[in-house]
């Protein structure tokens, strides 16, 4: 059985070349929008991010996740852990537990990292109108080290700074967005937003598998309709994956703010899983510094482990369940 990166990375496709298309995936205009603006996409029902922090002797690897279970309850988690090569977590919190919940609050804990405190306020929250998990403004979710300022995420935390004796004008972790992971439940319609640099734009991305009129089969008549994967980035199409079923793994290498992504997906199980059509696929946007194609799909473990110098690595993984 051949290795994942072997499987991916013979139908890469070369983005200096653009008309070395492989037979799976079609050609496309980059001008036309995949996506008729009256669907309605699938629910969005939780969201992980993955920070590494900087702090002076340390290195921290910082998860946040929000979760919505399709009820007015919103969650939030947070785990803190070590960075190096067997990370040991030193921090769990859980605002949908017995316990944790509530809008408000903190919680501090002595460690072999030091003292870490979190706090959150989450009372004037506001979601996004599709359901979203995650605020978007009126909130703030603060980890101290040490009382060192680790992680800020919100607009509405600058009295509890100063109660602290911080200031967000003194806010220097050295903070990087290594990882972006987001589940999805619905139809097989997924849309988001990401930036693939600290620096850069944030970027909507939408995917879709829909029904298409099959061509160049001698044996299919005019109406036999085979499922299509279309991936838009800004309302442009960049890749159009023809006979899903045949091309339920690949990946393409697009650019993104001037950056290589190595765009990947994986939908075996919409079409093999038992009972049929249940199952969750995988999309994966990662952005690379180099033409190597067998660093595609390296473990998050991998990527933390690089040298604090080099430039660490973007990875947006989307799981899609089909229901």
């Amino acid at each position: 059985m051949r290795d994942l990166v072997s499987c991916f990375s013979e139908n890469s496709i070369n983005v200096t070349h653009p008309l070395s298309l492989p037979s799976s995936c079609s050609n496309y205009n980059t001008s036309n929008a995949c996506i008729p603006p009256s669907l309605i996409p699938s629910i969005q029902t939780s969201i992980t991010s993955i920070y590494r922090i900087t702090l002076p002797s340390k290195h921290l690897i910082i998860k946040v996740t929000w979760c919505n279970k399709i009820n007015p309850s919103h969650g939030l988690s947070i785990s803190v852990s070590s960075a190096d090569q067997n990370p040991s977590t030193s921090l769990k919190l859980n605002t949908s537990s017995r316990f944790f919940r509530k809008k408000k609050g903190n919680k501090s804990v002595d460690s072999d990292l030091g003292k870490i405190e979190v706090l959150w306020d989450l009372s004037s929250a506001k979601y996004d109108s599709n359901t979203g998990p995650e605020p978007i403004q009126g909130f703030y979710v603060i980890v101290l080290v040490d009382a060192r300022l680790a992680l800020l995420l919100g607009d509405s935390s600058e009295e509890t700074l100063k109660k602290k004796g911080l200031a967000f004008d003194g806010f220097d972790s050295g903070k990087s967005l290594i990882s972006r992971q987001e589940y999805f439940s619905g139809n097989t319609f997924y849309s988001t937003k990401a930036k693939f640099a600290e620096s850069g734009d944030s970027h909507e991305i939408v995917i879709r598998c829909s029904a298409e009129k099959t061509e160049g089969l001698k044996q299919s008549s005019s109406t036999h309709r085979s499922p299509v994967l279309s991936v838009c980035i800004d309302e442009k199409t960049v890749t159009k994956v023809k006979r899903l079923q045949w091309n339920f793994r690949g990946n393409q290498t697009i650019f993104v703010d001037g950056l290589l992504v190595d765009l990947m997906w994986d939908v075996h199980d919409w079409f093999f899983c038992n009972p049929e059509g249940c199952g969750k696929a995988v999309f994966m946007f990662r952005t690379r510094n180099g033409l190597d194609s067998s660093r595609l799909w390296l473990e998050e473990k991998k990527m933390v482990q690089k040298d604090e110098q080099d430039k660490l690595d973007f990875s947006l993984l989307i799981y899609a369940c089909k229901t």
